[in-house]
């Protein structure tokens, strides 16, 4: 007989903290660039339905080292590069950048009725791709599939899911750093949405309402860490919303100042030369 698949576990949960970046944007943050979310470094949830909070945007700023992920719940984001690309994400549509050996782009806030609610994650790139070409993409959210639950749903915007009756999805972002998989989940009250889960790194951050993760409540602005196992059991009383991410870990040293993450203190020193040279971009 085989053996009956291990439910994750709550490892640890983290709490958000209010932080500013850009011009004066106020945002809840999650980071650890210490390996403990490896491959992911940060995650920054931008919602207020007070312009003052984020009018002022982030300004033309660089990155080395990292990937961005940007979802928008609610307004919209536009978004310029020093390769040209100039477009607008809004409700339900992501952009993904590939900031390899450089790039130098602004992301300035829309609103709608609701105000502007979005997230921005860094995934980490492994050393052999932290000086390769810089790319960009957007996605629309009608290019995202959909996999559903008992009372609750799963959108993918990245890599692969699957449910514990075998219906699979895979997220139209399918280059994310360390097998990226990134999905949004949206719980009604008594909902239950139940996956396979084999991701090194499992992490669940919930933004609406409340949920429990194998009996673990998990409130808003609050970021779960899951142990190892091979399902993923997700319920709701109330109704919930979250952030599902999961990949694997790349294991390397991890150095950070600002903008760039590299592997080594020497390497940010040149990040931070090219940068004051002009050559941070090739």
């Amino acid at each position: 007989m085989a053996p009956t698949p291990s439910t994750r576990q709550v490892d640890r949960i983290v709490n958000s903290q209010p932080s500013q970046d850009g011009d004066g944007v106020r945002i809840q943050r999650i980071h650890d660039f210490g390996g403990g979310l490896d491959p992911f470094l940060m995650l920054d949830e931008l919602g207020s339905d007070r312009p003052d909070d984020y009018i002022g945007g982030f300004p033309p700023h660089p990155h080395r080292g990292i990937q961005t992920l940007t979802y928008v719940i609610h307004g919209g984001l536009t978004h310029e590069d020093h390769m040209g690309h100039s477009s607008t994400i809004r409700a339900g549509d992501a952009q993904w950048m590939h900031t390899g050996r450089g790039i130098i782009h602004s992301e300035m806030p829309l609103t709608d009725q609701q105000g502007l609610h979005a997230f921005q994650l860094w995934l980490n790139l492994a050393a052999r791709d932290k000086l390769s070409p810089a790319t960009y993409r957007d996605v629309r959210g009608a290019e995202m599939p959909t996999l559903s639950g008992q009372d609750a749903s799963l959108v993918a915007l990245g890599g692969r899911w699957q449910d514990t009756a075998g219906e699979s999805v895979t997220g139209p972002l399918e280059a994310l750093a360390g097998q990226g998989a990134v999905a949004h989940a949206r719980l009604a009250a008594g909902g239950e949405l139940r996956l396979a889960a084999e991701a090194s790194t499992l992490l669940v951050y919930v933004f609406k309402g409340s949920l429990e993760i194998a009996g673990t409540p998990v409130t808003q602005g609050r970021l779960a860490r899951l142990g190892s196992g091979e399902r993923l059991a997700l319920t709701s009383r109330e109704g919930a919303e979250a952030l599902l991410l999961g990949g694997e870990p790349h294991g390397e040293p991890i150095a950070h100042y600002g903008p760039f993450v590299m592997n080594a203190h020497e390497e940010l020193e040149q990040a931070l030369r090219d940068y004051r040279d002009g050559t941070l971009t090739g």
